[in-house]
């Protein structure tokens, strides 16, 4: 047997066990941290939140889709959802089948009313292309905001009553934050699984998001 291809075979077992150490041992951080938190804790594959929050896009990309590692309950008088999230997207070619998994953070925040479809995302190459081919994003006062972040919404009133004075400070002080709004659900989107050391402190800005969402808008609805 060619040493080259032994090789290969003792780098992919010996990757598999570290990536089944390191995941274990992200369920043991999560499980304290729900512990710490008075949250409740599921490891295991939930193919039912990709039916519950498919309305959400960033959860309704690919197949596959499932959430695992999730924490759930009340957080600061809120109800809210933190979980790791997988969805995978097989390309064809001349070559043959190839399957690419994705993995990252999600998190909610599960509202007493329903609100139209809005996101709040990092402007880049890609939304400025798509912004050519007639996909707008709303511009705002805050020349500062409109350059740094892509909001976009069927309902423009909506939008400027959510990206209000306070909520775009605090955006412009968060920069790295996607944030999307769609029925019952207040979320924030990262494009990596988080460390276990970064759960907590994301929940607490999902519930800071959320205080900045003005009264009259669950009171008129």
């Amino acid at each position: 047997m060619p040493f080259v291809f032994v090789a290969a075979i003792v780098v992919a077992i010996v990757g598999f066990i570290y990536s089944q150490i390191q995941a274990r041992k992200r369920r043991e951080g999560l499980v304290e941290l729900a512990q710490r938190l008075n949250l409740n804790f599921s490891p295991d594959p939930d193919y039912g939140f990709a039916e519950r929050f498919g309305f959400l896009k960033k959860l309704a990309q690919g197949d596959n889709r499932y959430a695992y590692n999730v924490l759930s309950g009340t957080y600061q008088n809120h109800d809210v959802l933190a979980f790791d999230y997988h969805y995978q997207v097989t390309t064809h070619d001349k070559n043959g089948s190839h399957t690419t998994n994705y993995r990252f953070s999600f998190f909610i925040s599960q509202m007493p009313a329903t609100f139209p479809d809005l996101t709040v995302r990092r402007e880049n190459f890609f939304l400025k292309i798509a912004e050519v081919f007639g996909y707008q994003d709303i511009k705002f006062e805050s020349a500062e905001f409109s350059k740094t972040f892509c909001v976009r919404s069927p309902d423009k009133k909506f939008a400027y009553d959510v990206c209000n004075a306070q909520m775009m400070e605090y955006l412009l002080a968060n920069r790295d934050l996607s944030l999307e709004i769609e029925n019952q659900a207040l979320a924030l989107a990262f494009d990596s699984c988080l460390a276990v050391e970064q759960i907590e402190s994301n929940l607490q800005r999902l519930v800071e998001i959320r205080s900045r969402l003005p009264e009259y808008l669950f009171t008129n609805t």
